[in-house]
């Protein structure tokens, strides 16, 4: 795995542990989770600054935020128990698209 996408991969893991754990602060009333949330984001931002090295900004947005979209979408389902109906997951089904649309065949995937 290429080390562009191995530090995007690592952000989106952060951030995942960011907002899940924003969730679970209760809008900052609990210190551990909301702790927890600016470590994750903070990782996040890092790690999708050493991607910026290798891939123009708008690429690594665009997969940063639709990875986390989705992931952050299955916690909130198994975790929160927060409904989806059909729409949401042809929503969902469309990021993926998308995201594999430019990993597969996008040029502008690296500077």
């Amino acid at each position: 795995m290429p080390k562009q996408y191995l530090f995007l991969l690592i952000a989106v893991v952060f951030e995942t542990v960011g907002t899940t754990n924003l969730q679970a602060s209760q809008q900052f009333t609990r210190l551990w989770p909301t702790v927890f949330a600016a470590i994750g984001f903070g990782g996040a931002l890092y790690f999708m600054g050493l991607t910026l090295k290798y891939m123009p900004v708008g690429i690594v947005y665009a997969l940063w935020s639709g990875l986390g979209i989705v992931i952050i979408t299955a916690i909130g389902f198994v975790v929160y128990k927060q409904a989806l109906d059909i729409w949401a997951l042809v929503g969902m089904a469309m990021i993926i698209a998308g995201i594999a649309v430019i990993h597969l065949l996008s040029g502008s995937a690296t500077h």
